[in-house]
């Protein structure tokens, strides 16, 4: 008997190769890599931060109150030099990195730190013609929701165009100038604007107009990525996607259902596996 998913993960490539699909990626991408040397979820992280400082231990295990911690005794250069650190080492991209990088995406949301996915643009695309954007935090930038770099890394001389392929990266990231959302300060001062979608550049709030989102190694199991994923999808399709192979919390059902995501109860690597093939298949 055929895998019910099988028709539905090529209908996914071939919309994605024609642009009408928008890749979400969380930290679980991180797990499709091979030997894996930065922290690959929010516990890995403020593990890492907590060996280097001490914090009350009744905030040892909450990634974004313990940088707050970390901000306030000691100082904003000290969560930026830790975070450096912890993901000064760039995984090798996966099979499925690659094959999203070459494919015919206009936009690619990435909501970790890591550069991976950077790694796979700059490795699919070296002749350059595509912008990252960033989100800031406001302590460092006040009044700048964003950054624009170019394929180079450097500061964009023109705004990202209609055509220009995007990588957005929401809470920042190592590459290329050390910007992290990461702090308690930095959330709430986004999340503070986020409904009227001020931290959002305007050229991904149009790139997503009638645009269905595919999540890859997301959950949203708690309210802080629940409300990224909410705006950052707002006024897209009412169709999307979620790579989900446990089953999903409460909120997380009662999430997908309002945001008319369709779980996909595969683990990520078969998914993976099987979406990476049909990429392949769309461009041969």
């Amino acid at each position: 008997m055929s895998d019910p998913t099988d028709g539905l993960i090529a209908d996914i490539a071939r919309q994605l190769d024609k642009g009408g699909v928008i890749p979400y990626l969380g930290a679980g991408m991180l797990s499709l890599c091979d030997d894996v040397a930065v922290p690959a979820n929010p516990a890995a992280l403020v593990a890492v931060m907590t060996a280097k400082v001490s914090v009350p231990h009744k905030i040892r295990a909450k990634l974004t109150q313990a940088a707050q911690f970390i901000e306030n005794f000691k100082h904003r250069k000290s969560v930026v030099m830790i975070m450096d650190e912890a993901y000064a080492s760039v995984p090798v991209p996966s099979p499925l990195h690659r094959a999203l990088a070459a494919s015919g995406a206009t936009l690619w949301v990435d909501t970790w730190y890591d550069d991976t996915m950077l790694a796979a643009l700059k490795a699919a695309r070296p002749q350059g013609g595509w912008h990252q954007l960033q989100g800031l935090s406001q302590s460092e930038h006040f009044g700048q929701w964003t950054a624009d770099y170019d394929a180079e890394g450097h500061v964009a001389d023109a705004p990202a165009g209609d055509s220009t392929p995007l990588l957005y990266r929401p809470i920042g990231g190592r590459s290329p100038a050390s910007n992290y959302l990461v702090s308690d300060s930095d959330y709430v001062e986004v999340l503070t604007e986020i409904d009227i979608q001020t931290p959002i550049p305007a050229v991904v709030q149009e790139r997503r107009k009638g645009k269905g989102f595919l999540f890859l190694g997301c959950r949203f199991d708690d309210q802080l990525t629940r409300s990224f994923a909410r705006q950052i999808m707002k006024r897209s399709s009412d169709t999307h996607w979620a790579v989900l192979p446990d089953e999903p919390t409460r909120m997380e059902a009662r999430f997908l259902e309002e945001q008319g995501i369709t779980r996909i109860p595969l683990t990520l690597a078969d998914f993976a596996a099987q979406l990476t093939d049909a990429l392949q298949a769309e461009t041969a």
